[in-house]
């Protein structure tokens, strides 16, 4: 018999299947932010639907609709906060909260946005990837940028971003 206090295997299922879920959010939000369509993509089955704004339609057709705001950004950061998970078997339902900030590239203003993710995931050959997404914004701000007093590693949005250097390696320093 196990020792007191020791998860059951169905508790320890749980956790193995939030930690999935919250990874494939993670994907999700560096996939947008390193304007990685693959990165992106691979946190939604293929027949699932995203409803995001003015848009509805499969999440291929997404990613390529944001290619140009993409295009047009000095930077952008998706950071998930809180994040609530109902398990129902192979199906999930999540409310995740969300704050965004984003530049474009020449402009002395940035963006804030505050939202939730409403996602239904499903547990498909053991991968659990989003079904259907439906994106809820709550609260929307513009404020003045002023430039970061020094940057330690320069930011790339694509795969040339140091995040996806395996080994890491050591960067110059930047002057200030």
């Amino acid at each position: 018999m196990p020792p007191e206090g020791t998860p059951s295997s169905t508790e320890l299922q749980s956790i193995l299947d939030r930690q999935a879920i919250l990874d494939c959010l993670n994907r999700y939000n560096r996939g947008v932010d390193r304007c990685d369509e693959e990165l992106l993509l691979s946190a939604y089955h293929e027949d699932a639907t995203e409803c995001h704004g003015t848009f509805t339609g499969p999440p291929a057709e997404f990613a390529r609709s944001i290619r140009p705001a993409q295009a047009s950004w000095a930077g952008s950061q998706h950071h998930i906060t809180n994040h609530l998970v109902e398990l129902e078997g192979t199906v999930a339902n999540a409310e995740t909260y969300f704050l965004v900030l984003s530049q474009r590239s020449g402009e002395d203003e940035v963006t804030l946005v505050g939202g939730r993710y409403l996602d239904r995931l499903e547990r498909r050959d053991g991968n659990w990837r989003i079904a259907l997404r439906v994106v809820v914004i709550d609260v929307g701000a513009h404020a003045l940028a002023r430039p970061a007093p020094h940057r330690i590693a320069s930011p790339r949005q694509d795969r040339s971003d140091p995040s996806y250097q395996r080994p890491l390696q050591p960067v110059p320093a930047v002057d200030p």
